[in-house]
């Protein structure tokens, strides 16, 4: 389905009511706005970003790597025990 956002006064967006209450939107909430691959713009709610970070990574770094892992590569790479 397709909605329509209106911009107003300062740059800011009205987002439908019913997407608002699909996506659990509330007034305060963070959202992360990203230019995608095609030009467009991609409005997420911030824990969607999270997830979509956290989903990138296990695929970057395999579901069992871990930050202690990650910082042990790193301080040795920087010479550091």
């Amino acid at each position: 389905m397709t909605y329509h956002a209106k911009v107003i006064a300062g740059g800011k967006i009205v987002i439908p009511s019913e997407l608002r209450h699909e996506f659990g939107i509330k007034d305060g909430d963070s959202l992360v706005l990203t230019r995608d691959d095609a030009g467009g713009l991609l409005v997420r709610t911030f824990d969607q970003a999270i997830r979509d970070s956290q989903r990138k990574a296990r695929e970057m770094f395999g579901a069992d790597y871990t930050v202690d892992q990650f910082l042990a590569e790193n301080r040795a790479d920087w010479g550091e025990v």
